[in-house]
Formats: C-alpha cells, structure tokens, sequence
C-alpha cells in the first residue's frame, strides 16, 4: 500500500458503504459513486485498503451486527435482516468466521441488553423517592395551614 491518501472518488463509495451497509449495496452500487467501472473500482479500493470492496462491505455488517447482539434483544434472524444482509445461514456462517462463534454464543457471551438500558438520572430519582407520605402533609389528620 502506498503512503498516498486514498483518492477522493475512492472514499467518497467507502463512506456510501459505511452510511447505508443495512440497503441492498452492491459492488456496483459502489463503483458508481465512485464513478469507477466495477473492475476498476475493485483494483483499485483493494490497492487503497487493502481488502475488497464487498469484505468491506461485510465487514461491516458484521460489525453493526455484533454491536446489535451485545446491547439489544432482537433476534438474531431480525439482526441478519437489519444490518441488510438476506441469509441467516450465510450470516452465521460469516459472523463464526469473523468472531470465532456463532451469533447465538456470541451474544450469551456478554450481559443481557436490559443492563446497558440507559434511564436519565431525572427519571431514576423520581421512581426513586418515597411514594407514601408519612408526613401528614396533606391535613388529613392534622389541622387545616392556611
């Protein structure tokens, strides 16, 4: 790999892949932001980065994926189809390959989604307080304060 910055057109279809992996993106799709032809733009995405434009592609995915399984409770099938890719077997089959372990063992792995739920301290010291007051602020029992 040479020391030049990936050219612009160049990053210009990487950044398309990044933004919207979950869509239907192709190869072609890719080298048209690029404004490459297919083989061209292959040649040359793999010379600036190393890997092809679709291992990029899934590559990504599978990241989205992963983060997906550690802090949700969507199903696994549900997670395959929204990171946009349309096989469950091919995306266990990717996913083990990637990360060592199927997508199911992946996510027993790490703690249940409900311990990373993120609630406002606001809410927590509302839910938090005393419900029952005990202090007969009400006058219900004690003289009337005008």
């Amino acid at each position: 790999m040479s020391d030049l910055p990936p050219a612009r057109h160049l990053l210009r279809a990487k950044d398309l892949a990044d933004a919207r992996y979950a869509e239907p993106l192709g190869v072609g799709d890719l080298a048209a932001a690029a404004g490459l032809s297919r083989a061209h733009f292959s040649r040359a995405f793999r010379q600036a980065f190393g890997e092809s434009p679709h291992v990029y592609l899934l590559t990504r995915r599978l990241e989205r994926a992963a983060h997906l399984l550690r802090f949700t409770d969507r199903p696994v099938a549900q997670i395959c189809l929204d990171v946009g890719l349309n096989s469950l077997g091919s995306f266990t089959t990717s996913f083990t390959r990637m990360y060592g372990r199927s997508p199911a063992a992946y996510r027993s792995a790490f703690p249940p989604a409900a311990a990373h739920a993120m609630v406002p301290g606001c809410v927590l010291r509302a839910y938090g307080r005393p419900q029952h007051r005990t202090f007969r602020e009400d006058g219900a029992d004690g003289p009337a304060i005008d």
